[in-house]
Protein backbone atom coordinates (compact mmCIF):
# COMPACT_ATOMS: atom_id res chain seq x y z
CA UNK A 1 0.00 0.00 0.00
CA UNK A 2 1.60 3.97 -0.64
CA UNK A 3 0.74 6.71 0.39
CA UNK A 4 0.36 9.18 -2.76
CA UNK A 5 1.00 13.06 -2.31
CA UNK A 6 0.60 13.90 -6.58
CA UNK A 7 3.51 15.85 -7.45
CA UNK A 8 4.13 17.78 -10.77
CA UNK A 9 7.85 17.75 -11.01
CA UNK A 10 11.22 16.63 -9.17
CA UNK A 11 13.01 19.63 -9.21
CA UNK A 12 11.53 21.28 -5.86
CA UNK A 13 12.07 20.12 -2.88
CA UNK A 14 12.94 21.37 0.90
CA UNK A 15 14.63 19.99 3.79
CA UNK A 16 12.74 19.19 6.56
CA UNK A 17 14.85 18.88 10.04
CA UNK A 18 12.94 16.69 12.29
CA UNK A 19 13.03 13.95 15.35
CA UNK A 20 16.41 15.16 16.60
CA UNK A 21 19.46 12.23 16.44
CA UNK A 22 17.32 10.85 13.41
CA UNK A 23 19.02 11.12 9.60
CA UNK A 24 17.23 13.87 7.94
CA UNK A 25 16.60 12.71 4.07
CA UNK A 26 15.77 15.07 1.08
CA UNK A 27 12.10 14.93 0.75
CA UNK A 28 10.78 16.03 -2.21
CA UNK A 29 7.05 18.27 -2.42
CA UNK A 30 5.54 19.36 -5.16
CA UNK A 31 5.37 23.00 -6.00
CA UNK A 32 2.10 22.37 -8.14
CA UNK A 33 0.77 19.68 -5.67
CA UNK A 34 -3.33 18.94 -6.42
CA UNK A 35 -4.25 20.17 -2.86
CA UNK A 36 -8.20 17.82 -1.21
CA UNK A 37 -10.37 20.02 -0.36
CA UNK A 38 -10.61 22.46 2.63
CA UNK A 39 -7.87 25.07 3.65
CA UNK A 40 -4.25 25.57 2.67
CA UNK A 41 -3.06 24.95 6.25
CA UNK A 42 -4.97 21.69 6.38
CA UNK A 43 -3.15 20.46 3.89
CA UNK A 44 0.24 22.04 5.01
CA UNK A 45 0.04 20.30 8.50
CA UNK A 46 -0.64 16.98 6.52
CA UNK A 47 2.64 17.93 4.56
CA UNK A 48 4.52 18.75 7.87
CA UNK A 49 3.68 15.04 8.98
CA UNK A 50 4.39 13.19 6.31
CA UNK A 51 7.33 15.15 6.19
CA UNK A 52 8.37 14.15 9.70
CA UNK A 53 8.20 10.04 9.07
CA UNK A 54 10.01 10.66 5.66
CA UNK A 55 12.97 12.54 8.10
CA UNK A 56 12.87 9.43 10.27
CA UNK A 57 13.27 6.83 7.49
CA UNK A 58 9.57 5.67 7.78
CA UNK A 59 8.89 7.14 4.42
CA UNK A 60 10.34 7.36 0.71
CA UNK A 61 9.36 9.41 -2.16
CA UNK A 62 9.79 8.50 -5.93
CA UNK A 63 10.02 11.05 -8.95
CA UNK A 64 6.45 9.98 -9.58
CA UNK A 65 5.99 12.06 -6.57
CA UNK A 66 4.93 8.91 -4.63
CA UNK A 67 5.36 8.73 -1.05
CA UNK A 68 6.22 4.79 -0.02
CA UNK A 69 7.13 2.82 3.07
CA UNK A 70 10.55 1.96 3.51
CA UNK A 71 11.87 -1.82 3.24
CA UNK A 72 12.71 -1.77 6.99
CA UNK A 73 9.02 -0.60 8.29
CA UNK A 74 7.32 -1.71 5.15
CA UNK A 75 5.80 -4.35 7.83
CA UNK A 76 5.14 -2.20 10.80
CA UNK A 77 1.41 -1.67 10.47
CA UNK A 78 1.27 0.34 13.34
CA UNK A 79 3.27 2.79 11.92
CA UNK A 80 1.53 2.66 8.87
CA UNK A 81 -2.27 3.25 10.98
CA UNK A 82 -0.50 5.83 12.88
CA UNK A 83 0.75 7.80 9.69
CA UNK A 84 -2.33 7.14 8.15
CA UNK A 85 -4.88 8.40 10.56
CA UNK A 86 -2.96 11.55 11.29
CA UNK A 87 -2.99 12.54 7.99
CA UNK A 88 -6.76 11.71 7.68
CA UNK A 89 -7.80 13.38 11.21
CA UNK A 90 -5.62 16.66 10.23
CA UNK A 91 -6.76 17.03 7.23
CA UNK A 92 -10.45 16.66 8.53
CA UNK A 93 -10.48 18.28 11.44
CA UNK A 94 -8.14 21.34 9.93
CA UNK A 95 -10.28 21.60 6.81
CA UNK A 96 -12.97 22.64 8.73
CA UNK A 97 -11.32 24.93 10.73
CA UNK A 98 -10.98 26.47 13.99
CA UNK A 99 -14.26 28.79 14.03
CA UNK A 100 -17.08 29.42 12.04
CA UNK A 101 -19.58 31.65 11.23
CA UNK A 102 -22.04 29.95 13.81
CA UNK A 103 -19.27 31.23 16.08
CA UNK A 104 -18.77 34.94 17.82
CA UNK A 105 -15.33 34.58 17.08
CA UNK A 106 -14.65 37.12 13.71
CA UNK A 107 -12.58 35.42 11.24
CA UNK A 108 -9.56 37.69 10.53
CA UNK A 109 -7.33 37.89 7.70
CA UNK A 110 -5.48 40.22 5.49
CA UNK A 111 -8.03 41.58 3.32
CA UNK A 112 -10.12 42.45 6.54
CA UNK A 113 -8.30 43.13 9.14
CA UNK A 114 -7.44 46.83 8.68
CA UNK A 115 -11.20 47.49 8.34
CA UNK A 116 -12.71 45.42 11.24
CA UNK A 117 -9.28 46.11 14.03
CA UNK A 118 -7.58 49.24 12.99
CA UNK A 119 -10.15 51.82 12.02
CA UNK A 120 -12.67 50.72 14.74
CA UNK A 121 -12.98 52.25 17.92
CA UNK A 122 -13.77 48.94 19.62
CA UNK A 123 -10.83 46.87 22.07
CA UNK A 124 -10.09 43.84 20.30
CA UNK A 125 -8.79 40.41 21.67
CA UNK A 126 -7.06 38.71 18.92
CA UNK A 127 -5.92 35.21 18.85
CA UNK A 128 -2.76 34.18 16.70
CA UNK A 129 -2.92 30.47 16.09
CA UNK A 130 -1.60 27.89 14.17
CA UNK A 131 -4.46 24.78 12.96
CA UNK A 132 -1.58 21.92 13.88
CA UNK A 133 -0.34 23.78 17.70
CA UNK A 134 -2.13 21.28 20.42
CA UNK A 135 -2.33 24.40 22.78
CA UNK A 136 -4.54 26.28 20.01
CA UNK A 137 -6.80 23.81 19.41
CA UNK A 138 -7.20 23.43 23.70
CA UNK A 139 -7.97 26.76 23.33
CA UNK A 140 -10.54 27.06 20.81
CA UNK A 141 -13.39 26.28 23.24
CA UNK A 142 -12.74 29.02 25.97
CA UNK A 143 -11.89 31.63 22.89
CA UNK A 144 -15.41 30.29 21.82
CA UNK A 145 -17.07 31.37 25.26
CA UNK A 146 -14.74 34.27 25.64
CA UNK A 147 -16.44 35.62 22.49
CA UNK A 148 -19.76 34.73 23.29
CA UNK A 149 -19.42 36.11 26.89
CA UNK A 150 -18.19 39.96 25.82
CA UNK A 151 -20.26 40.03 22.79
CA UNK A 152 -21.12 43.63 22.13
CA UNK A 153 -18.61 45.12 24.75
CA UNK A 154 -15.20 43.61 23.37
CA UNK A 155 -14.66 42.57 20.05
CA UNK A 156 -13.00 38.72 20.17
CA UNK A 157 -11.20 37.71 16.83
CA UNK A 158 -8.88 35.18 15.63
CA UNK A 159 -5.83 34.58 12.61
CA UNK A 160 -4.98 31.69 11.47
CA UNK A 161 -1.38 33.12 11.62
CA UNK A 162 -0.06 30.12 9.36
CA UNK A 163 -2.08 31.08 6.68
CA UNK A 164 -1.63 34.84 7.34
CA UNK A 165 2.29 34.77 8.17
CA UNK A 166 2.41 37.73 7.09
CA UNK A 167 -0.24 39.29 9.33
CA UNK A 168 1.43 37.56 12.49
CA UNK A 169 4.91 39.02 11.42
CA UNK A 170 3.26 42.63 11.55
CA UNK A 171 2.95 42.45 14.92
CA UNK A 172 6.28 40.21 16.48
CA UNK A 173 3.91 36.77 16.81
CA UNK A 174 6.29 33.92 17.91
CA UNK A 175 4.40 31.47 19.18
CA UNK A 176 1.18 30.24 19.01
CA UNK A 177 -1.00 30.73 20.77
CA UNK A 178 -0.19 34.77 20.79
CA UNK A 179 -3.44 36.63 22.21
CA UNK A 180 -2.43 40.31 21.70
CA UNK A 181 -4.90 43.61 23.02
CA UNK A 182 -5.93 45.87 20.44
CA UNK A 183 -7.23 49.20 22.36
CA UNK A 184 -6.53 53.38 21.86
CA UNK A 185 -3.50 52.72 20.12
CA UNK A 186 -4.15 49.58 17.26
CA UNK A 187 -0.53 49.94 16.31
CA UNK A 188 1.12 49.26 19.34
CA UNK A 189 -1.00 46.09 20.41
CA UNK A 190 -0.40 44.80 24.13
CA UNK A 191 0.22 41.42 24.46
CA UNK A 192 -2.27 39.09 26.90
CA UNK A 193 -0.45 37.51 29.73
CA UNK A 194 -3.27 36.25 31.75
CA UNK A 195 -4.58 32.82 32.29
CA UNK A 196 -6.09 31.03 29.12
CA UNK A 197 -9.60 29.98 30.61
CA UNK A 198 -12.63 31.74 29.30
CA UNK A 199 -13.17 32.91 32.70
CA UNK A 200 -9.51 34.48 32.83
CA UNK A 201 -9.62 35.77 29.35
CA UNK A 202 -12.88 37.84 30.02
CA UNK A 203 -11.43 39.34 33.38
CA UNK A 204 -8.36 40.43 31.66
CA UNK A 205 -11.01 42.25 28.64
CA UNK A 206 -12.60 43.72 31.47
CA UNK A 207 -10.26 45.43 32.94
CA UNK A 208 -8.30 46.45 30.67
CA UNK A 209 -11.63 47.79 29.37
CA UNK A 210 -12.21 50.14 32.49
CA UNK A 211 -8.45 51.28 32.00
CA UNK A 212 -9.26 52.60 28.40
CA UNK A 213 -12.53 54.24 29.39
CA UNK A 214 -10.69 55.75 32.35
CA UNK A 215 -7.85 57.04 29.98
CA UNK A 216 -10.75 58.83 27.63
CA UNK A 217 -12.92 60.24 30.06
CA UNK A 218 -9.19 61.83 31.30
CA UNK A 219 -8.39 62.72 27.87
CA UNK A 220 -5.34 61.00 27.64
CA UNK A 221 -6.42 58.65 24.65
CA UNK A 222 -9.00 59.62 22.04
CA UNK A 223 -9.63 55.69 20.72
CA UNK A 224 -8.39 54.67 17.70
CA UNK A 225 -5.53 56.25 15.59
CA UNK A 226 -4.63 55.30 12.32
CA UNK A 227 -1.23 57.47 12.84
CA UNK A 228 1.93 57.02 14.85
CA UNK A 229 1.22 58.18 18.06
CA UNK A 230 3.63 60.43 19.93
CA UNK A 231 6.46 58.62 21.46
CA UNK A 232 7.57 61.56 24.50
CA UNK A 233 11.00 61.49 24.90
CA UNK A 234 12.11 65.01 24.56
CA UNK A 235 10.04 66.11 21.35
CA UNK A 236 6.62 66.68 19.61
CA UNK A 237 4.99 64.75 16.79
CA UNK A 238 3.83 67.85 15.39
CA UNK A 239 7.08 68.64 14.60
CA UNK A 240 7.15 65.60 12.33
CA UNK A 241 5.57 66.35 9.06
CA UNK A 242 2.99 63.70 7.37
CA UNK A 243 3.96 63.08 4.24
CA UNK A 244 1.68 61.69 1.18
CA UNK A 245 0.79 60.94 -1.79
CA UNK A 246 -0.86 64.21 -2.25
CA UNK A 247 1.87 66.52 -0.63
CA UNK A 248 5.06 64.81 -1.19
CA UNK A 249 6.34 66.99 -3.95
CA UNK A 250 4.58 69.64 -3.22
CA UNK A 251 6.36 70.00 0.25
CA UNK A 252 9.43 67.89 -0.05
CA UNK A 253 10.46 68.17 -3.82
CA UNK A 254 9.20 71.63 -4.63
CA UNK A 255 10.33 74.00 -1.79
CA UNK A 256 13.78 73.78 -2.40
CA UNK A 257 14.89 72.88 1.04
CA UNK A 258 16.36 70.08 3.00
CA UNK A 259 13.93 67.05 3.80
CA UNK A 260 15.08 63.65 5.93
CA UNK A 261 12.15 61.15 5.41
CA UNK A 262 11.40 58.06 7.18
CA UNK A 263 9.57 55.84 5.74
CA UNK A 264 7.81 53.33 8.27
CA UNK A 265 5.13 50.51 8.59
CA UNK A 266 2.98 51.21 12.02
CA UNK A 267 3.62 47.28 12.60
CA UNK A 268 7.43 47.66 12.67
CA UNK A 269 9.04 47.02 15.92
CA UNK A 270 12.09 49.51 14.94
CA UNK A 271 9.73 52.05 13.46
CA UNK A 272 8.51 52.52 16.77
CA UNK A 273 11.90 52.52 18.47
CA UNK A 274 12.76 54.99 16.30
CA UNK A 275 9.75 57.05 16.78
CA UNK A 276 10.61 59.10 19.94
CA UNK A 277 14.21 59.69 18.52
CA UNK A 278 12.67 61.05 15.01
CA UNK A 279 9.83 63.22 17.12
CA UNK A 280 13.09 64.88 19.17
CA UNK A 281 15.08 65.04 16.70
CA UNK A 282 11.87 67.02 14.41
CA UNK A 283 11.62 69.22 17.56
CA UNK A 284 15.68 69.95 17.52
CA UNK A 285 16.01 70.66 14.32
CA UNK A 286 13.26 72.82 13.36
CA UNK A 287 14.61 75.18 15.95
CA UNK A 288 18.29 75.00 15.32
CA UNK A 289 17.90 75.34 11.61
CA UNK A 290 15.38 78.07 11.83
CA UNK A 291 12.71 75.54 10.26
CA UNK A 292 15.33 75.28 7.06
CA UNK A 293 15.69 71.50 7.12
CA UNK A 294 12.94 68.96 7.74
CA UNK A 295 11.79 65.69 9.31
CA UNK A 296 8.92 63.79 7.82
CA UNK A 297 7.34 60.46 7.76
CA UNK A 298 5.22 58.59 5.31
CA UNK A 299 3.21 55.41 6.37
CA UNK A 300 4.70 53.20 3.70
CA UNK A 301 2.14 50.75 3.95
CA UNK A 302 -0.62 53.35 2.95
CA UNK A 303 1.46 55.23 0.44
CA UNK A 304 2.87 52.42 -1.49
CA UNK A 305 3.42 54.23 -4.78
CA UNK A 306 5.83 56.99 -3.13
CA UNK A 307 7.69 53.35 -1.05
CA UNK A 308 7.60 52.18 -4.80
CA UNK A 309 8.80 55.23 -6.23
CA UNK A 310 12.34 55.91 -3.69
CA UNK A 311 12.66 51.90 -3.50
CA UNK A 312 11.97 51.06 -0.10
CA UNK A 313 12.40 47.62 0.54
CA UNK A 314 12.33 47.86 4.44
CA UNK A 315 11.35 49.72 7.62
CA UNK A 316 12.71 52.09 8.56
CA UNK A 317 14.18 53.33 5.54
CA UNK A 318 15.19 57.22 5.32
CA UNK A 319 16.30 59.50 2.69
CA UNK A 320 17.29 62.80 2.21
CA UNK A 321 16.26 65.15 0.06
CA UNK A 322 18.29 68.12 -1.24
CA UNK A 323 16.87 70.40 -3.95
CA UNK A 324 18.10 69.62 -7.58
CA UNK A 325 20.01 66.05 -6.19
CA UNK A 326 18.76 62.50 -6.41
CA UNK A 327 17.37 61.48 -2.57
CA UNK A 328 20.43 59.33 -0.81
CA UNK A 329 20.42 56.90 1.86
CA UNK A 330 20.41 57.98 5.49
CA UNK A 331 23.83 56.05 6.74
CA UNK A 332 24.22 57.71 10.42
CA UNK A 333 22.86 55.73 13.85
CA UNK A 334 18.86 55.96 15.01
CA UNK A 335 19.26 58.09 17.84
CA UNK A 336 17.98 61.56 18.20
CA UNK A 337 22.05 63.36 18.79
CA UNK A 338 22.75 61.18 15.40
CA UNK A 339 19.61 62.73 13.42
CA UNK A 340 20.32 65.74 14.74
CA UNK A 341 24.30 66.00 13.93
CA UNK A 342 23.42 64.17 10.42
CA UNK A 343 20.69 67.30 9.74
CA UNK A 344 22.49 69.85 11.18
CA UNK A 345 25.47 68.53 8.98
CA UNK A 346 23.23 68.97 5.81
CA UNK A 347 22.04 72.42 6.83
CA UNK A 348 25.40 73.98 6.55
CA UNK A 349 26.62 72.16 3.80
CA UNK A 350 23.67 73.82 2.06
CA UNK A 351 22.96 77.60 3.91
CA UNK A 352 24.83 80.57 3.12
CA UNK A 353 27.21 81.59 5.97
CA UNK A 354 25.30 84.03 8.16
CA UNK A 355 25.06 87.58 7.99
CA UNK A 356 27.15 89.90 9.69
CA UNK A 357 25.56 92.97 10.67
CA UNK A 358 26.48 96.30 12.33
CA UNK A 359 24.75 97.18 15.47
CA UNK A 360 22.79 100.31 14.08
CA UNK A 361 20.23 100.17 16.73
CA UNK A 362 18.74 98.07 20.14
CA UNK A 363 16.52 95.62 17.73
CA UNK A 364 19.60 94.54 15.53
CA UNK A 365 21.22 93.44 19.27
CA UNK A 366 18.34 92.37 21.02
CA UNK A 367 17.35 90.40 17.92
CA UNK A 368 20.36 88.32 17.07
CA UNK A 369 20.70 87.76 20.69
CA UNK A 370 17.68 86.21 21.34
CA UNK A 371 17.37 84.04 18.22
CA UNK A 372 20.84 82.37 18.60
CA UNK A 373 22.93 80.41 21.01
CA UNK A 374 25.70 82.50 21.43
CA UNK A 375 26.26 86.05 19.19
CA UNK A 376 29.15 86.90 18.55
CA UNK A 377 30.11 90.18 18.69
CA UNK A 378 33.23 92.40 17.37
CA UNK A 379 34.21 95.81 18.34
CA UNK A 380 36.72 97.36 15.28
CA UNK A 381 38.99 100.61 15.69
CA UNK A 382 37.44 103.60 14.71
CA UNK A 383 37.83 104.38 10.39
CA UNK A 384 39.75 107.10 10.89
CA UNK A 385 42.01 104.34 12.75
CA UNK A 386 42.15 102.18 10.27
CA UNK A 387 40.55 103.45 7.01
CA UNK A 388 38.49 101.26 4.66
CA UNK A 389 40.84 98.92 3.50
CA UNK A 390 42.00 98.02 7.07
CA UNK A 391 38.47 97.76 8.40
CA UNK A 392 37.02 95.38 5.64
CA UNK A 393 40.34 93.54 6.34
CA UNK A 394 38.79 92.35 9.70
CA UNK A 395 35.01 91.71 8.43
CA UNK A 396 36.65 89.74 6.39
CA UNK A 397 38.25 87.70 9.08
CA UNK A 398 34.67 87.67 10.85
CA UNK A 399 33.13 86.30 7.66
CA UNK A 400 35.86 83.60 7.22
CA UNK A 401 34.89 82.71 10.85
CA UNK A 402 31.31 82.79 10.65
CA UNK A 403 31.30 80.65 7.40
CA UNK A 404 33.87 78.24 9.39
CA UNK A 405 31.54 77.81 12.68
CA UNK A 406 28.09 78.16 10.57
CA UNK A 407 26.88 74.81 11.64
CA UNK A 408 26.82 76.50 14.85
CA UNK A 409 24.29 78.63 14.22
CA UNK A 410 25.61 81.57 15.99
CA UNK A 411 24.76 85.46 15.40
CA UNK A 412 27.54 87.43 14.51
CA UNK A 413 27.83 91.39 14.81
CA UNK A 414 30.07 94.40 14.84
CA UNK A 415 30.29 97.67 15.93
CA UNK A 416 33.10 100.23 15.54
CA UNK A 417 34.88 101.69 18.92
CA UNK A 418 33.19 104.61 20.65
CA UNK A 419 29.74 104.32 19.26
CA UNK A 420 27.97 102.06 21.83
CA UNK A 421 30.04 102.88 24.79
CA UNK A 422 27.58 101.49 27.35
CA UNK A 423 27.55 97.83 25.44
CA UNK A 424 31.47 98.00 25.73
CA UNK A 425 31.57 98.67 29.42
CA UNK A 426 28.52 96.20 30.26
CA UNK A 427 31.09 93.40 28.36
CA UNK A 428 34.37 94.80 29.76
CA UNK A 429 35.94 95.46 26.64
CA UNK A 430 38.77 98.37 26.61
CA UNK A 431 41.14 97.29 28.47
CA UNK A 432 42.68 94.82 25.74
CA UNK A 433 42.38 97.78 23.24
CA UNK A 434 40.52 97.44 19.60
CA UNK A 435 40.06 95.47 17.69
CA UNK A 436 37.89 93.15 20.52
CA UNK A 437 35.81 90.46 20.71
CA UNK A 438 33.22 89.02 22.60
CA UNK A 439 30.53 86.15 22.44
CA UNK A 440 27.46 86.23 24.74
CA UNK A 441 24.93 84.03 26.07
CA UNK A 442 21.38 86.00 26.16
CA UNK A 443 19.72 83.88 27.85
CA UNK A 444 22.77 83.25 30.63
CA UNK A 445 23.80 87.00 30.30
CA UNK A 446 27.04 85.53 30.15
CA UNK A 447 29.87 86.62 28.08
CA UNK A 448 33.61 85.51 27.12
CA UNK A 449 36.03 87.85 25.84
CA UNK A 450 38.50 87.05 23.13
CA UNK A 451 42.05 87.53 24.93
CA UNK A 452 44.22 85.85 22.19
CA UNK A 453 44.60 88.22 18.82
CA UNK A 454 42.04 89.01 16.40
CA UNK A 455 43.36 86.58 13.65
CA UNK A 456 41.81 83.89 11.62
CA UNK A 457 43.96 81.52 14.29
CA UNK A 458 43.61 83.50 17.58
CA UNK A 459 39.40 83.74 16.83
CA UNK A 460 39.63 79.89 16.17
CA UNK A 461 41.38 79.04 19.07
CA UNK A 462 39.04 81.31 20.68
CA UNK A 463 35.50 79.72 19.54
CA UNK A 464 36.70 76.62 19.78
CA UNK A 465 37.31 76.34 23.46
CA UNK A 466 33.61 77.95 23.88
CA UNK A 467 32.35 74.78 21.58
CA UNK A 468 33.64 72.72 24.16
CA UNK A 469 32.36 74.61 27.21
CA UNK A 470 36.05 76.13 28.11
CA UNK A 471 37.42 79.12 29.00
CA UNK A 472 36.31 81.94 31.31
CA UNK A 473 32.92 84.02 31.21
CA UNK A 474 31.45 86.49 33.49
CA UNK A 475 28.22 88.40 34.08
CA UNK A 476 27.32 90.71 31.72
CA UNK A 477 26.92 94.33 33.72
CA UNK A 478 23.59 94.73 34.61
CA UNK A 479 22.73 91.10 34.13
CA UNK A 480 21.02 92.80 30.87
CA UNK A 481 21.38 93.55 27.50
CA UNK A 482 22.96 97.70 27.90
CA UNK A 483 21.38 100.73 25.85
CA UNK A 484 21.85 100.83 22.68
CA UNK A 485 22.89 103.92 20.48
CA UNK A 486 20.74 104.05 17.29
CA UNK A 487 23.60 105.35 14.67
CA UNK A 488 24.00 105.67 11.16
CA UNK A 489 25.32 102.80 8.46
CA UNK A 490 29.04 102.76 7.73
CA UNK A 491 29.02 103.62 4.46
CA UNK A 492 31.62 101.79 3.41
CA UNK A 493 34.37 104.52 2.79
CA UNK A 494 37.09 105.74 4.17
CA UNK A 495 36.43 108.19 7.10
CA UNK A 496 37.32 112.29 6.73
CA UNK A 497 38.16 114.16 9.36
CA UNK A 498 35.69 116.86 10.42
CA UNK A 499 36.33 120.21 8.89
CA UNK A 500 35.27 123.25 11.25
CA UNK A 501 34.56 126.86 8.57
CA UNK A 502 35.45 130.36 10.22
CA UNK A 503 33.38 133.23 9.60
CA UNK A 504 36.09 135.99 9.13
CA UNK A 505 33.82 138.77 8.10
CA UNK A 506 34.24 140.67 11.18
CA UNK A 507 38.29 140.32 11.36
CA UNK A 508 39.84 143.63 10.58
CA UNK A 509 42.96 142.77 8.68
CA UNK A 510 45.58 145.26 8.10
CA UNK A 511 46.18 145.75 4.40
CA UNK A 512 49.46 147.09 5.86
CA UNK A 513 51.18 144.90 7.63
CA UNK A 514 53.94 142.45 6.11
CA UNK A 515 54.47 145.53 4.29
CA UNK A 516 58.33 147.00 4.99
CA UNK A 517 58.76 150.88 4.67
CA UNK A 518 61.57 152.39 3.19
Amino acid sequence: MALTLHTSSCDSFTRHPVLAGKTTRRVLIGRGAAQPAGSQSAWATAKHFALSFCSAGFLQQNCSGQLHWTGAQRSAGIMRGLLLGVLGCSLVLMAQGFYSAADDVVELNPSNFNREVLQSDSLWLIEFYAPWCGHCQSLTADWKKTATALKGIVKVGAVDADQHKSLGGQYGVRGFPSIKIFGANKNKPDDYQGGRSSQAIVDGALNTLRTLVKDRMSGRSGGSDNSRQSGGGGGSKKNVVELTDDNFDRLVLDSGEVWLVEFFAPWCGHCKSLEPEWAAAASAVKEQTKDKVHLGAVDATVHQGLASRYGVRGFPTIKIFKKGEEPEDYQGGRTRGDIIARALDLFSDNAAPPELLEILNADVLKKTCDDYQLCVIAVLPHILDTGAAGRNSYLEVMMKMAEKYKKKMWGWLWTEAGAQMELEAALGIGGFGYPAMTAINARKMKFALLKGSFSETGIHEFLRDLSVGRGSTATVGGGALPKINSVDAWDGKDGELPVDEYDLSDVDLDDDIGKEEL
